[in-house]
Parts: structure tokens; C-alpha cells; sequence
């Protein structure tokens, strides 16, 4: 019994990082999500007055991200769907975007 806890452990993490390395596509499909307002693929629409995201180094969006979340940068509502993500998700949505041209 005291060997099955660690090998259920074990097991549970393993499935859990499959699970993720399943999906090649998981930051694009989570980066989908922002369109609406800063564009297909984070290019916004000129005028707009919305950031566009694409090709926006990695570490900039995330501290962008940051400052929503903690209240630091003011919004709208980027701080509210900020707080939607886990830090691993902004990090998938974050690379998408630097990828982006």
C-alpha cells in the first residue's frame, strides 16, 4: 500500500504532461481567444486603438500580463480575463504570439 500512493502519484503527472504534449496546437487554440479584440493572430486592425500582439517579444507580453493581473496596468478588462489563465497558459499563449509576424 505505501508503494501504490507514490506509483498513483506518479502515474496522475505523467498522464497530466501527455495530456499537454498531446496538443501541439494548445497556444494557438488559447491565443484564439483574444482575437475578438486584438485581431487574427494578434494583428489588430490599424485605428483601433487596441495593442496588436503579434511578434511582441514573450517576456514583454507576460509582464504585460502580470500588471494586469495584479492591478499595476489599468483595464478594462484585460484584468479580469487575465485572471482566467494559469501562468502556464499565459505562457503558451505568450510564445504563440512572439512567433507571430
Amino acid at each position: 500500500m505505501k508503494m501504490f500512493v507514490p506509483l498513483a502519484a506518479a502515474c496522475l503527472l505523467a498522464s497530466a504532461s501527455a495530456a499537454h504534449a498531446a496538443d501541439p496546437n494548445l497556444g494557438r487554440n488559447l491565443a484564439a481567444t483574444c482575437a475578438n479584440c486584438h485581431g487574427t493572430n494578434g494583428n489588430a486592425v490599424k485605428g483601433s486603438g487596441i495593442d496588436g500582439l503579434a511578434g511582441i517579444p514573450k517576456d514583454k507580453t507576460l509582464q504585460k500580463l502580470a500588471d494586469f493581473r495584479s492591478g499595476d496596468k489599468p483595464a478594462s478588462i484585460m484584468h479580469q480575463i487575465v485572471k482566467g489563465y494559469t501562468d502556464a497558459q499565459l505562457d503558451l499563449i505568450a510564445t504563440y504570439f512572439a512567433a507571430q509576424k
